[in-house]
């Protein structure tokens, strides 16, 4: 039988990207209050072939994501990148892993709440490495607004600010959502102020992105703000400068 993947190539055409997605699968990732978190990923690995390589075993693929068992973190990403560049000898390689993530709340008298925020760890490797964090962090209506709408709009969710950062330095999930959920605070505040309009996602995006800013770890960012409506949504982006 021929040997299809490695037959030269005469067409002299990259392949962009070549994968497996999907793979749901067992990772741990750092929790500032109890050091870690178990937590469920949805894992997407893909490469950038060189033009000489007609395709790769896509099986290599999980046999390098099994080598890491249970045992994945954000620390791991570069030796997972490594690997997948090396032994299938790609240009780049690229792994992405979504994931939620849980913070309890102290309630008093009855015990905990659990929050829940959906992450995602993009990675990347060509010869250096590249990583993105994203956090998605809901909005919920104030308080007030609640009440007086009887049954509010999508059960009292006024939408979500969606946060992508690179790092300078390390910064637990934890204070990332905190800093995030603080402005969000901050303009609601500001939104209840007497001859004030309601939130908008143009105020909101502007209170987040200034946070982010003054957090000394946080590289750069992007970040989108979206309000549910009735049949439709309206958003605000801001992205900062490198």
């Amino acid at each position: 039988m021929k040997d299809i993947q490695n037959q030269e190539d005469h067409r002299r055409i990259n392949i962009k990207k070549v994968g497996v997605k999907t793979i749901s699968y067992p990772i741990t990732v750092l929790d500032k209050a109890h050091s870690r978190q178990d937590t469920i990923a949805s894992v997407n690995m893909y490469v950038n072939l060189p033009h000489h390589f007609k395709g790769t075993h896509m099986s290599r693929f999980v046999e390098i994501l099994n080598r890491y068992h249970c045992a994945i973190d954000i620390g791991k990403f570069h030796n997972i990148l490594e690997e997948m560049k090396g032994k299938l000898e790609a240009e780049a390689a690229h792994i992405e892993m979504s994931f939620a993530y849980f913070l309890s709340d102290s309630k008093g008298a009855g015990g905990l709440k659990s929050r829940r925020y959906e992450c995602c760890m993009h990675g990347s490797l060509r010869e250096m490495d590249d990583l993105e964090f994203r956090v998605d962090v809901p909005v919920s209506l104030p308080v007030a607004e609640q009440l007086s709408e009887g049954l509010p709009r999508s059960f009292g969710h006024w939408g979500r600010v969606v946060t992508v950062v690179r790092f300078r330095n390390f910064i637990w999930i934890e204070d990332l959502i905190t800093l995030v959920e603080k402005a969000i605070e901050h303009a609601q505040a500001m939104a209840s102020l007497p001859g004030e309009n309601s939130m908008s996602v143009e105020s909101l995006s502007q209170y987040v992105a200034e946070s982010l800013e003054e957090e000394e770890a946080i590289q750069s960012f992007s970040l989108k703000v979206e309000n549910l409506a009735e049949g439709y949504s309206t958003f605000a982006a801001i992205e900062s400068l490198e």
